[in-house]
């Protein structure tokens, strides 16, 4: 478990965007399991979340399509909301960080942690913007 002083900035960063933190799995189930479309961000300390994965949630959100509903979870943190996500994003290993985008409570596409290492924020930004175009 990282200290909360550690962890504060990372949280912001992404709540600032507008992403609901939740921290119990009935909530993550909940808001996953809404009508309409939720991008779901497993945030986490690593450098890869950093420099890629945060930037990249966030520059996506300027596009024309975004997701209805935006949520957040922290690896290493929240080990009760981010298993009950983990859980909604089967078949896909566990990895952080990474994002799933969810339709109706269905997963429609998925980033892992290996889509998200060593690629620009940008390019990633690009990933969800498409699944955005299909699904939002």
């Amino acid at each position: 478990m990282y200290p909360a002083e550690l962890v504060k900035p990372m949280r912001e960063d992404l709540a600032s965007a507008g992403f609901q933190e939740l921290y119990t799995a009935a909530d993550v189930e909940s808001a996953i399991k809404q009508e309409g479309t939720t991008l779901v961000v497993v945030n986490s300390v690593c450098g890869c979340a950093a420099a890629n994965a945060r930037p990249a949630a966030k520059m996506s959100l300027m596009h024309a399509k975004t997701p209805d509903h935006l949520i957040t979870v922290f690896a290493g943190v929240d080990t009760e909301a981010v298993d009950a996500a983990r859980n909604l994003m089967i078949p896909f290993p566990p990895s952080s960080p990474s994002m799933a985008l969810f339709k109706d409570g269905e997963l429609v596409h998925m980033i892992e942690r290996h889509h998200i290492e060593g690629r620009p924020a940008e390019m990633i930004a690009e990933n969800l913007t498409s699944a955005y175009d299909e699904y939002c």
